[in-house]
């Protein structure tokens, strides 16, 4: 059998897939299952996302399929998809089924979130560029693999969860248990976005992330203003003032602990010059953030502090009355070099050191933190996976240490112990999280490809020479 001419066949069959409308049809099937996890009410469409849409599709594709339920009470189940082949390397990949809210009202005139919608050039709905597009565009390289060579070449497994819009609950557990079961040679997977649109990316771990609340709890209930305003203490100043210590005016952060040591002169040279200006999305501000680094350098090197929400009296019905209580919402985001168990620690006894120590709280969240997790862009999964990606799509592929954002990448680098390569199948702009999601359907048309390309190069060599001890 001539291999380029089943990987070239392999390409054509994708391309053919897509074209007539078969990728967009099928990603309307998924985004119409409402998947959010976050909403409890949603808790069956979690089960019928992995028992109709996924379960009968990757058998068809000769995989064996079960389905769990989740060793965390409150997470959703998982599916466990494995095809074993008697040759080549084992490759495990993942993926999640649940979306984040919907925020229905929001959407734009004409899109709605769980209608996929085709316009501009763009296929909206939610879930559509996390995760759904993703996960099926793998699923569909397969497909198209198998289709021409009659066999992959090598053993696959999946592992889709219902739960990572809520910190993956479980998860490790899951893994942790199954890890003869899950013992792999690498991890393959999609999610994020690429740095750029027309450019492949490859990143190995990804950022750390903690949410907190910061509170201010005075009195209960709310004062007038004109006969307590001067001599009662107002909760959001004194909230604001202590959030002013956390960061200087531009951004850098202040305390020490949180400053990580990891931004080594190797990571900081593959970063230095990678575009991060360009895509559709908003203006970055060049004077925002640590100062001495490119944009690249703040965004995939460093440490990054955050208010995603702030609170004190009734901001859309305001009366004149001094609040009891004043609340934010706080997120570090955080690469490896940082101590994740010092991160609150440490942010109290800056507190104290300010002079906040006896009227601050601070608050974990519920939800798991994520774990910084990278891997050294040198490793020889990385460069077989970056090598194959250039040969496809004709573009030497962005390589980054890390995603900006998170995902429970430690699962599988620390639990698992693999070697983990991330191919993400969106871009920057999608809307993520917000109304109006959306992905490209040039960027999915060419990951379509280069996915396939991939998995017919690690049929066909047997993937990269083992790395070195």
């Amino acid at each position: 059998m001539d291999t380029s001419d089943t990987r070239a066949g392999a390409i054509d069959r994708a391309e053919r897939y897509f074209d007539s409308g078969g990728f967009a049809a099928d990603l309307a099937r998924l985004v119409a299952y409402p998947t959010e996890s976050q909403v409890p009410a949603r808790a069956p469409e979690l089960m019928r996302y992995l028992r109709e849409a996924l379960q009968p599709r990757l058998a068809a594709a000769g995989f064996a399929c079960e389905i769990f339920a989740n060793p965390e009470p409150k997470g959703g189940p998982l599916l466990l998809a494995e095809r074993i082949e008697p040759q080549g390397p084992r490759v495990l990949s993942y993926g999640h089924g649940d979306v984040i809210r919907a925020q229905e009202t929001q959407w734009r005139a004409g899109l709605r979130p769980f209608d996929l919608t085709d316009a501009e050039g763009r296929l909206y709905g939610r879930g559509s560029a996390d995760n759904k597009a993703q996960h099926l565009i793998n699923i569909a390289a397969l497909e198209a693999v198998l289709a021409e060579r009659g066999a992959l070449g090598f053993s696959m497994r999946f592992v889709i969860e219902m739960s990572e819009e809520t910190g993956s609950p479980g998860l490790d557990a899951f893994c942790a248990a199954r890890a003869g079961r899950l013992a792999s040679d690498v991890l393959i997977a999609s999610d994020g976005p690429r740095l750029q649109p027309d450019t492949p990316t490859v990143f190995t771990g990804a950022r750390g992330a903690m949410n907190f609340d910061m509170t201010v709890q005075l009195r209960d209930g709310a004062h007038h203003s004109g006969n307590w305003g001067g001599v009662l203490a107002d909760p959001a100043m004194i909230l604001a003032q202590a959030l002013s210590t956390i960061t200087d005016a531009r951004g850098c952060i202040l305390i020490p602990e949180w400053r990580p040591d990891s931004l080594t002169p190797a990571i900081s040279a593959a970063l230095r010059d990678l575009p991060v200006v360009g895509d559709a999305g908003p203006e970055i501000d060049p004077e925002w953030g640590e100062t001495g680094l490119s944009p690249a350098e703040r965004l995939y090197g460093w440490n990054a502090f955050a208010v995603l929400a702030m609170q004190s009296g009734v901001p859309d019905a305001p009366v004149n009355a001094i609040a009891g209580e004043a609340r934010a919402t706080c997120q570090l985001r955080f690469v490896v070099g940082t101590d994740m168990k010092q991160i609150l620690p440490a942010l109290r006894r800056h507190l104290a050191r300010a002079g906040f120590g006896d009227t601050v709280r601070v608050t974990p969240h519920e939800e798991k933190p994520f774990c910084a997790t990278r891997l050294d862009p040198r490793h020889p999964w990385v460069r077989f996976t970056a090598g194959s990606l250039e040969r496809t799509s004709g573009r030497t592929p962005h390589v980054l240490p890390n995603l900006a954002g998170s995902l429970p990448n430690e699962v599988f680098s620390d639990i698992l112990g693999l070697p983990t390569v991330w191919i993400p199948h969106s871009y920057r702009g999608c809307s993520q999280h917000a109304p109006n999601e959306h992905v490209l359907k040039p960027v999915c048309r060419d990951a379509l490809r280069c996915m396939v390309g991939l998995f017919a190069d690690i049929a066909d060599t047997g993937g990269p020479a083992p790395a070195a001890p």
